[in-house]
């Protein structure tokens, strides 16, 4: 099946009705948490994972879809109106943002946002139309071996780009592959970490962990320090730009959709490093780099568009290898256990309308969110003012049912509970749940494939490194620790010196 034919198949997936319509309520409550500081894509997929379970696999998917990269474009209104990301790649966008709107030019950066987040998504989406087929078909020849060093290299990567301690990213990973093997041992049966509860023998729910650690935490988090939201910015105009305007955002947007289309294919949170990149590559460019951070609309269209990208290209390694690139990806693997389809190179065989109905509602998600968030400004404004306290009861509410309704087990509800205050913890003491849920997902699929390796090789630990191919992998695992070490190691030869002077 070719490109053309195989994008013929997926829209005329993505163009069903029904589709739409979820595809539209998936960027609409993307746009919605990403607007809201506090919630997230995250815990919002988290909660909505359960209401999935009735749907069809591709509307279902198209929809949780909709509302990460809803999100990523959602995040830049509250950054540019009142400084405040909602999500955390809008960070960038803040700096200028922002002072582009305390200077009267509000509507501008939200055209900027806008308009670089539709192209970045469309090249983006083509990207991945043309390059995930190619991956599929070569990782067809990846044995257990291969997959094993393959998860490896994905798990030490998302520590070497994760933020603060290693030992703590390290840890949490470890945290995530022991609550992995919570159950029934996969070859003998034999009960394990079950502490003797019987609704312990199947597992510990995903849903429950993934609601509980991001969700519950989350909530309690913010109740912990809420601020009142000042909104500044009561009216936006002008949203068009202006000729030179679009001189001055065309190489930006550019730049951004390339970085972004590359780093988002990285473990860990390609798109805000992209977005950080892009940033720092724009203000390096620039011939009045000081003028950054006073309202420089390039600022808001590398950020913007690197982000973007990278949201849709972070869907190349969990549709064609089934690896996740960071949290968000973690849960759209559950998304498709919970439809019963194994993520990975055979769904474009098994699954094609699937495969290529995702992709193809990628593009008419981004259209949906040009037409939807430019006229809806002024609501979104109106929103920022909603207090939390308001908010989070309903959330609560919401998750509990529909987690309850997957199982009709009180058991997986007592799970939330358990999980929130556990992620929690974590983030009172510094660790980052993300690393957590991704040992959690991955930890089933590294027993299963290491044991698989050691039964085909009869104990022999060197097949991971007489295998061309699971060798560079664990090679590359090994230079990913080296990287997130050596910034600790220089720190602390730093301050022996300092001590020593």
């Amino acid at each position: 099946m070719d490109l053309i034919s195989s994008l013929g198949l997926g829209f005329s997936v993505a163009l069903d009705p029904i589709n739409i319509l979820y595809c539209f309520i998936g960027v609409l409550l993307g746009t919605l948490v990403g607007v809201l500081p506090g919630i997230g894509p995250t815990a919002t997929i988290a909660m909505l994972l359960p209401i999935t379970f009735s749907l069809p696999a591709e509307t279902a998917l198209i929809m949780l879809a909709g509302i990460y990269y809803g999100a990523q474009y959602g995040g830049s209104t509250t950054a540019i109106l009142i400084n405040l990301p909602g999500e955390s790649s809008a960070a960038v966008t803040a700096i200028d943002g922002y002072q582009m709107a305390r200077n009267g030019r509000a509507g501008p950066a939200l055209a900027t946002a806008a308009l670089g987040s539709f192209f970045a998504g469309t090249v983006a989406t083509f990207l991945l139309a043309a390059f995930a087929p190619p991956l599929a078909r070569a990782a067809l020849s990846f044995g257990a071996p291969e997959y094993f060093s393959l998860i490896v290299l994905g798990l030490l990567v998302s520590i070497a780009l994760a933020h603060g301690s290693v030992l703590k990213a390290l840890a949490m990973i470890v945290l995530g592959l022991l609550l992995g093997m919570v159950g029934q041992d996969i070859y003998t049966g034999t009960p394990r970490f079950t502490f003797g509860l019987r609704e312990l023998f199947g597992g510990l729910n995903f849903v429950s962990v993934a609601v509980g650690v991001f969700g519950i935490a989350e909530i309690l988090r913010n109740l912990e320090d809420e601020t009142e939201r000042d909104v500044g910015i009561r009216k936006v105009t002008n949203l068009w730009l202006t000729r030179e305007d679009f001189r001055r955002i065309v190489w930006p947007v550019l730049r951004g959709t390339g970085l972004g289309a590359v780093l988002g294919v990285l473990p860990g949170g390609g798109h805000v490093l992209s977005a950080f990149a892009s940033y720092s590559a724009e203000k390096r460019l620039s011939k009045t780099p000081r003028e950054f951070g006073k309202g420089m609309i390039e600022g808001v269209a590398g950020p913007e568009s690197a982000n973007n990208a990278a949201a849709q290209t972070s869907f190349i390694p969990l549709m064609t290898l089934g690896i996740p690139a960071h949290p968000v990806m973690a849960l759209m693997i559950g998304a498709f256990i919970l439809q019963g389809i194994t993520p990975g190179p055979n769904v474009i065989n098994q699954q094609p309308a699937l495969f290529w109905g995702i992709i193809a509602s990628m593009w008419v998600g981004n259209v949906l969110l040009v037409v939807l968030n430019l006229p809806l400004i002024g609501l979104w404004v109106r929103m920022l003012s909603i207090p939390y306290r308001v908010l989070f009861p309903a959330i609560v509410v919401f998750a509990a049912i529909g987690t309850f309704s997957i199982n009709q087990n009180i058991y997986d509800v007592y799970a939330i509970a358990f999980f929130g205050i556990v992620g929690y913890a974590l983030i009172r003491f510094g660790c980052e749940p993300a690393p957590l849920l991704l040992g959690f997902v991955l930890g089933p699929l590294l027993e299963e494939h290491l044991r698989r390796a050691m039964i085909i090789s009869r104990g022999d630990p060197s097949v991971f490194v007489t295998r061309p191919i699971s060798a560079t992998l664990l090679a590359l695992a090994l230079l990913a620790v080296v990287i997130a070490v050596l910034p600790s190691i220089r720190r602390k030869r730093e301050e022996v010196f300092v001590e020593e002077d």
